[in-house]
């Protein structure tokens, strides 16, 4: 055993900010064009269920907003770098993950024009997977894995949007794990398709080093 297992081959590491993988740039918004409070991520622990229902409507419907000209797009945007730095709370990360968010983020990556959106959605959906307490059923992260292979399979010359998609998916697959060890063996509760190992697999073939875990 000693041959075999070394102290390294058991321990875990991020995939989202992580620096031996790719240097972050620190992600700042600007309170000024934030369209909501910017409520601290221990105020949003530990708001109440009505307060908390009126903070997640102002997002969802400020993100969901089909204006498609530059100040919209800058709103979304800012929105997004305000929502990555409560993201890394973990009691906000649990209440975001299981809320309407988490397919509106899912819509962005889907639909939204400006790859920047895109991008920084990825990074928040990574960012909540990575940092949340729990995952509940209902949390439709087999739609976000198939759609964030789906775009790195056809952006796959683009290792600019590859950096910014591979983390997301690494870290939902890695808490789709982490999860299904604490239940039943014998019930798979969220379904991972193939391809995403396919693609996982293309990118390490071909140096894509996006994963260090």
């Amino acid at each position: 055993k000693e041959l075999i297992y070394t102290e390294s081959d058991l321990v875990v590491t991020p995939i989202i900010d992580n620096p031996k993988i790719m240097k972050q740039v620190p992600v700042k918004f600007d309170l000024k064009t934030l369209h909501l409070p910017a409520y601290a991520a221990e105020k949003l622990a530990s708001m109440k269920v009505m307060d908390w229902n009126e903070f997640l409507h102002q997002v969802c419907s400020l993100l969901d907003s089909t204006e498609k000209n530059t100040g919209a797009a800058r709103s979304k945007l800012n929105l997004l770098q305000y929502l990555c730095t409560v993201a890394v709370h973990k009691d906000v990360a649990a209440r975001l993950i299981s809320s309407q968010l988490f397919p509106v983020l899912i819509q962005q990556l889907r639909v939204a024009a400006n790859w920047d959106i895109r991008s920084k959605a990825a990074r928040m959906i990574g960012l909540m997977a990575m940092h949340t307490s729990e995952l509940g059923e209902n949390v439709p992260v087999s739609e976000a894995i198939i759609l964030l292979t789906e775009l790195i399979r056809d952006n796959f010359r683009n290792s600019k949007l590859k950096q910014c998609l591979l983390p997301a998916l690494g870290e939902l697959l890695y808490l789709i794990a982490r999860e299904e060890e604490k239940r039943e063996p014998s019930r798979e509760q969220w379904v991972v398709p193939s391809a995403a190992y396919t693609v996982l697999m293309r990118c390490l073939r071909e140096g894509v080093r996006l994963f260090h875990c």
